[in-house]
């Protein structure tokens, strides 16, 4: 027979209705939640993240990020798609050759705290 663990959980009477009050005007509308877990989705991704650190260093085209991650042009650019449709990342055309840079400093700053948090633990 397998013992199974309790759930931790509150044992007493009283809900803390001043704190769940205050919690409730502050949380963010149900659909601006969803599109944020979404938009981390996104980041859910180890080639996604590749091309985010890739981009973040230098302006780039798919030839090149393709070349640098070992992949093929297809794959980089179905990920670039991705992160387009998330805004995560930016694109301008120079003749026949579209360069890719991240969208703004936001992802910058995503991405940087994304690693600080990781490098503390």
């Amino acid at each position: 027979m397998r013992k199974v663990e309790a759930i931790e959980r509150c044992n007493c009477d009283v809900i803390h209705e001043d704190v769940v009050n205050h919690v409730k005007e502050q949380m963010p509308k149900e659909e601006t939640l969803y599109d944020l877990a979404e938009l981390f989705k996104v980041f859910g991704d180890s080639t996604r993240i590749k091309i985010l650190w890739a981009l973040d260093a230098a302006e780039m085209c798919v030839c090149d990020i393709a070349v640098l991650l070992n992949m093929t042009q297809s794959a980089i650019s179905h990920q670039l798609r991705v992160l387009k449709q998330a805004k995560l990342v930016k694109n301008r055309r120079d003749g026949k050759v579209v360069y890719y840079s991240l969208d703004d400093e936001h992802v910058r700053q995503i991405f940087d705290q994304g690693l600080t948090h990781i490098n503390e633990i």
